[in-house]
């Protein structure tokens, strides 16, 4: 009787092939998939971006006023032609430049040019990583009547990417 059982059984599973349900593989996609959704929702690489288009901002900012230091420690504390307590966008733009923010209606005078002057310190004259050219940086400098010289971005998309030190 056990040996007739038995050759049921075997008979019974002969005939079936090992594998996964429709159903099953399924839910297998559906759990993937919610949980790629999850990753990618919490990642969110729109935030990553800009945040990283601020830190270039920073480190420009910071790039550009350490050079500026410099000409004024290698000039008897001279700060370079330019910088005055009006606010002035960097860029080689003679019409396009303009201030406050950058915002404000463009003239040749809200624009300042300092990749000559500062060519000994800087390889090159950063620029906005998004809105930036060599016309136009994106930066702007000012200096205040206590000498404190402020490089600031332009266009900072989720902080103020600004520095400022005295000279």
């Amino acid at each position: 009787m056990l040996k007739n059982k038995m050759k049921r059984i075997q008979k019974g599973h002969a005939g079936r092939q090992a594998g996964f349900t429709l159903i099953e593989l399924l839910i297998v996609i559906l759990i993937i998939s919610i949980l790629a959704v999850t990753v990618f929702v919490a990642l969110n690489p729109v935030k990553r971006f800009a945040d990283a288009r601020d830190s270039k901002r920073y480190t420009d900012v910071e790039t550009i006023l350490t050079a500026v230091h410099e000409s004024i420690v290698d000039n008897g504390g001279t700060v370079p032609a330019g910088i005055t307590t009006t606010e002035k966008q960097l860029g080689t733009s003679a019409t396009l430049c303009n201030t406050t923010n950058c915002t404000t209606p463009p003239t040749a005078a809200a624009c300042l040019d300092l990749s000559t002057t500062l060519a000994a310190y800087l390889k090159k004259m950063p620029v906005d990583p998004r809105v930036g050219t060599a016309a136009i940086t994106g930066y702007k400098i000012v200096q205040d009547a206590n000498g404190i010289v402020t490089v600031s971005a332009c266009s900072s998309e989720s902080a103020t990417a600004q520095i400022s030190a005295s000279r």
